[in-house]
């Protein structure tokens, strides 16, 4: 699978052909950076860096936020340096990369006074509220990609995002997406639970049948 630029412009149907064509140079650049370069899953790297841009699209932000939601591991992540990305982007794409970078550096440790202060630590290092919806659109396909992980790990980046991804989400207003962020980290963070809840779901959903067939009798 090779994802298509027309994925994302499918949710900007009134773009301007110069933000389009912007879009388009920074889908070409994140493609040749991210080149060779493979997830865990064995998928191209460069899967992630779409599926980021594409939420984005998907949830109404501006081109320069798709932009760098295209770009945003390439100064981490390839050759490319901070020089190259400004001279062909700009300084203000440069500043949301960085930031996202940055956010990424932090680790979340369990405790809820840690995690507490390290939500406020996101919000206080996300000057620009755009750093942090980057972040939160590259954690949701992360947690959506979960299954090629070992357990152990699973579970901690799972838990960390209900903890502060998904309350940060809730804090800013994005209720769509802490309720995205929630569903795709919630198996692995309580297994057994999921498994209880998929079971009375099954459950119900063959007494609601029954009940059905019952009527229409």
């Amino acid at each position: 699978y090779m994802p298509n630029i027309d994925e994302v412009f499918n949710f900007m149907p009134n773009i301007k052909e110069s933000n389009k064509a912007l879009i388009e140079k920074a889908y070409d650049f994140a493609k040749k950076a991210h080149e060779g370069q493979k997830r865990k899953s064995g998928e191209p790297y460069f899967i992630h860096v779409f599926e980021t841009a594409k939420t984005l699209a998907r949830i109404g932000m501006d081109t320069k936020t798709i932009v760098a939601g295209f770009l945003h591991d390439v100064i981490e992540d390839t050759n490319v340096s901070e020089e190259d990305l400004k001279k062909e982007f700009g300084e203000e794409i440069v500043t949301l990369v960085n930031g996202v970078t940055k956010l990424g550096t932090m680790k979340y440790r369990g405790h809820e006074r840690h995690v507490e202060s390290l939500r406020k630590f996101f919000l206080a290092m996300a000057n620009d509220l755009r750093i942090l919806i980057i972040k939160l659109s590259d954690r949701l396909h992360n947690v959506k990609t979960l299954q090629h992980l070992p357990p152990e790990k699973q579970r901690r980046i799972a838990l960390e995002t209900i903890e502060i991804h998904a309350r940060l989400a809730d804090r800013i207003g994005m209720g769509k997406l802490k309720g995205e962020l929630e569903d795709a980290a919630f198996p692995y963070a309580y297994p057994n639970e999921y498994e209880e809840v998929i079971r009375l779901i099954s459950d119900k959903k063959e007494y609601n049948q029954k009940e059905l067939q019952t009527v229409a009798c």
